[in-house]
């Protein structure tokens, strides 16, 4: 589904992606390890457009699209989640999903009010949004909703652009045991449906969920494998995992 080759990206003297190649196969929990600072996020925003890459590729189904721009990428497939949520907290969680719904459908110059209006939208974001588990709260403000629910909707606005591939950045950051339970068993229950390439500092849910991890460390990949594969490699068990794979 998704290549990258050699892909570098720095601000000034400091690397943050040198020369990255990895691959998300069409099914499979890809997930991408490492410290803080190791460049995960920006590798990700290279994916996505909204960083160039200094050097290397992306390919996307077999299309070179390294100088496409995120929107072009997003009609291609390519949905991806933030570490801090991005939704409009004076509207409803339905209001939410059916805007990008409209956008999708590509009418998003129209915006909210008529997606408000059109039955289809709100149809196809209310089945969004019982996917994720918040059919309840589809007429909550975002801003009352708790932050696990934050997550869900997010995740549901993803879902609502019909991605090929979903790009998770620590969907688990900042919630607690219940919703961090929550969101493992939406994500294990969309695997095998919608390929993801999934950036995640629980190592729990990680090895949980990942066919494949690869591991990045000072921007660069220094192993790719199965869970255990990566479990047992002593370089990785020395620059990040520590006890946390025992």
């Amino acid at each position: 589904m998704l290549e990258t080759h050699g892909l570098r990206k720095a601000f000034g003297a400091l690397v943050a992606t040198d020369d990255v190649s990895l691959a998300v196969r069409t099914g499979e929990i890809h997930a991408l390890i490492g410290p803080n600072g190791a460049g995960k996020t920006t590798l990700i925003a290279q994916v996505t457009g909204e960083l160039p890459p200094d050097a290397g590729r992306i390919v996307f189904e077999g299309r070179d699209i390294t100088a496409l721009p995120t929107w072009q990428r997003t009609r291609l497939g390519l949905a991806r989640s933030f570490q801090i949520t991005t939704l409009l907290p004076g509207f409803s969680a339905l209001d939410n999903v059916a805007m990008a719904v409209q956008a999708r459908a590509g009418s998003s110059f129209r915006f909210l009010a008529p997606a408000r209006r059109d039955s289809n939208l709100r149809q196809r974001a209310a089945e969004c949004l019982a996917r994720v588990g918040l059919a309840a709260q589809a007429d909550v403000r975002c801003a009352d909703l708790s932050h696990g629910e934050h997550r869900q909707l997010e995740l549901a606005v993803a879902l609502a652009l019909e991605p090929k591939l979903l790009l998770l950045d620590e969907p688990l950051a900042g919630m607690g045991l219940e919703d961090s339970e929550a969101m493992i068993a939406l994500l294990r229950a969309l695997k095998g449906r919608v390929p993801m390439l999934l950036v995640e500092h629980d190592m729990a849910a990680v090895f949980s969920l990942a066919d494949r991890i690869s591991v990045l460390v000072y921007g660069r990949v220094i192993a790719s494998g199965s869970p255990q594969e990566i479990r047992d490699n002593a370089q990785v068990r020395e620059a990040y995992l520590g006890e946390a794979a025992a």
